[in-house]
């Protein structure tokens, strides 16, 4: 099947449009780039502790930690809490493939829980039966922009007297309850990912916290260990954020909360436009800031290649879930596991969301959308 529109009609409409959002701040942002590069203080420095400090009260947070990407903001965390070989850490299997990989890469066993299947975070109520006496932490992952419930996951940990890190790389600005993304856990871990709505020119993160205690041995795990420098009080790496970095997310982080608003003002335009369509729409149950717009329906490969032959970019957000990874097959999950987290993997996919969509995009795609659907039910 292919859609009706006739070629000349096509409006091309990418999953993500990086070049209109740097047509709109390329002025600022290079002279945001020749200052470092003026000062040649590319590692570190004033331009980091300038976005710590943004970041840091824009979540909630008294800490702020830049670090080289979001997967080592998780790394570091884990690192900081002593994670070690044998620990087991409960997270989700339907994520993005770091929230388990650092577990791994420390050693550590992930334990896997399965997700919410409207929110598709992980299910507060499926936790506890999964702690055991080697459990360490829990990661709870605020996908596609939406916090997971907090507060029961809090009171799980409380009870079992365990840290929670948040991976919070797709939710800088999602609240809930009006608490921040990021503030709520022992940690909260972002990603300054080109594609995120805070992304940079590159790899890039952050470590969040309110413990002064927690803060400093990530600011010293990210060095190598090393304070002063030179003299390794522990074993740490080269995590830290380069200048140039976060020179580009100072100049856009101004403007963070407008293009949120647009990503939830398109999010609401296709939310009424797909109202009446067999598709599940995002449940939006709490603030969310659409880093991803995520609709479900069981025929997604046949919509997905519909949407690809109409020039509309889509993409599938996680197409294999963690557990099901042939790298995890030492875990001993199976096919089945996880149920929830094996749906979605075969029957979500992502439409573009960017705020700088015009609206004739939007229309287009919902247009073509429509027309997947009413050609089926022909």
């Amino acid at each position: 099947m292919r859609p009706a529109h006739r070629l000349e009609d096509v409006v091309q409409v990418p999953l993500l449009d990086l070049k209109a959002q740097y047509a709109t701040i390329r002025e600022e942002v290079r002279k945001a780039l020749d200052e470092v590069c003026e000062s040649q203080h590319f590692i570190l420095g004033p331009e980091v502790e300038k976005l710590e400090q943004n970041v840091a009260a824009y979540s909630g947070c008294a800490h702020g930690i830049g670090v080289s990407s979001g997967t080592d903001a998780l790394l570091v965390a884990l690192m900081a809490i002593e994670v070690k070989p044998g620990d087991e850490v409960i997270t989700t299997p339907y994520s993005f493939f770091a929230t388990a990989g650092v577990i791994a890469r420390l050693g550590a066993r992930p334990v896997f829980v399965d997700i919410e299947p409207k929110t598709y975070n992980i299910n507060p109520a499926l936790i506890e039966r999964a702690i055991t006496s080697r459990t360490r932490a829990i990661i709870p992952v605020h996908l596609f922009g939406q916090c997971a419930d907090m507060d029961s996951i809090l009171d799980v940990a409380r009870r079992h007297q365990l840290p929670v890190i948040e991976d919070a790389a797709q939710a800088i600005g999602a609240q809930y309850d009006g608490k921040r993304a990021g503030s709520m856990g022992t940690v909260g871990c972002f990603s300054f990912f080109p594609s995120k709505n805070l992304g940079g020119f590159g790899d890039g993160g952050m470590v969040v916290t309110n413990d002064a205690t927690l803060a400093e041995r990530v600011r010293v795990l990210r060095v190598h260990g090393s304070k002063p420098k030179y003299y390794h009080q522990l074993v740490g790496g080269n995590f830290r954020l380069d200048a140039l970095q976060a020179a580009v997310l100072n100049v856009k982080f101004k403007y963070l909360d407008a293009w949120t608003a647009g990503r939830q003002r398109n999010a609401a335009f296709y939310d009424r436009a797909f109202a009446d369509l067999p598709l599940q729409r995002p449940a939006a149950v709490r603030h969310h800031i659409y880093n991803q717009y995520i609709i479900r329906t069981k025929r997604r490969d046949e919509l997905q290649a519909f949407l690809k032959a109409a020039g509309i970019g889509t993409e599938i957000y996680y197409p294999v879930p963690l557990h099901l990874q042939k790298c995890f097959a030492d875990l001993g999950y199976r096919q089945g596991d996880f149920p929830e987290a094996e749906a979605a993997a075969r029957e979500t996919l992502a439409l573009p969301i960017y705020p700088e969509l015009k609206e004739e995009q939007l229309a287009y795609v919902v247009d073509c959308v429509r027309q997947f659907f009413r050609s089926s039910a022909s």
